[in-house]
């Protein structure tokens, strides 16, 4: 394979899951880790991506800033929150998570309606603040400098004490059989406790990701209540979902 091929698969990956490996880039591409390691660097030097010790993330998925220009499927994304917000009641008590399509979640909220709002998400925080009848808090704990969220016993232990009428969570990978996963031991630890402060947890999934699984277990996938993707609930890409006890938007 090509450098050029190389480089837009790892783009195409990273813009995908938003945080990547260098292993798995390796493992995908059959080619060395040092080879690897200098494609990320030449993407993060151009500013395709950002590089980060063992792997990389997309652009998209950085910094606290209101733009979404640099949001892949974007549209896919804005129809998924756009689906999620007709499950927001007014007075709800919320749990968003972090991620870009979390984000659009976010900015799509009608302004007049009244929210207590919690996040573990500084770029989520941040964006919930203009919206003046929300009322945002804001659950610490130490903070991931590559996820841009709170993680730890504490965050965890915070999460014990709340309970949420909806969750509004993302995922690196989802799969029918083996649920949802991640390659972060530390940002799975806290996806559990975050369903399980919840009444009922809503997944929003791009297509892409579907039928994809990573090395850590978050939660089976009848443990979410709501699956939400950019396609029509009748598509047959959802076929092996819908045998699954959870709702299909």
């Amino acid at each position: 394979m090509l450098k050029e091929e190389r480089q837009l698969a790892i783009l195409n990956e990273v813009e995908l899951h938003n945080r990547i490996l260098l292993t798995d880039i390796a493992e995908k591409l059959n080619v060395s880790i040092d080879t690897a390691r200098r494609d990320v660097k030449e993407l993060d030097a151009v500013n395709k991506l950002r590089k980060v010790h063992g792997g990389a993330i997309s652009l998209g998925f950085t910094g606290l800033a209101s733009s979404n220009a640099n949001i892949y499927a974007l549209e896919e994304k804005i129809t998924i929150a756009r689906k999620a917000i007709g499950l927001i009641r007014e007075g709800s008590v919320i749990f968003i998570d972090g991620g870009t399509t979390c984000l659009e979640l976010v900015r799509l909220i009608p302004p007049q309606l009244k929210l207590t709002c919690f996040t573990l998400s500084l770029p989520v925080a941040w964006q919930l603040l203009s919206h003046p009848d929300i009322k945002v808090i804001f659950i610490g704990g130490e903070i991931s400098r590559d996820a841009q969220i709170s993680i730890g016993a504490y965050t965890i232990h915070q999460l014990s004490e709340i309970r949420f009428d909806y969750s509004f969570i993302g995922t690196g990978y989802v799969d029918a059989i083996h649920g949802l996963t991640e390659f972060d031991w530390e940002i799975v630890q806290m996806k559990k406790a975050v369903i399980n402060a919840s009444k009922k947890s809503v997944l929003l999934c791009i297509s892409e990701k579907l039928n994809s699984q990573h090395q850590y277990k978050t939660c089976d996938i009848n443990s979410i209540n709501t699956m939400i993707t950019e396609l029509a609930p009748d598509n047959n890409l959802l076929n092996l979902y819908r045998n699954q006890d959870i709702h299909i938007l």
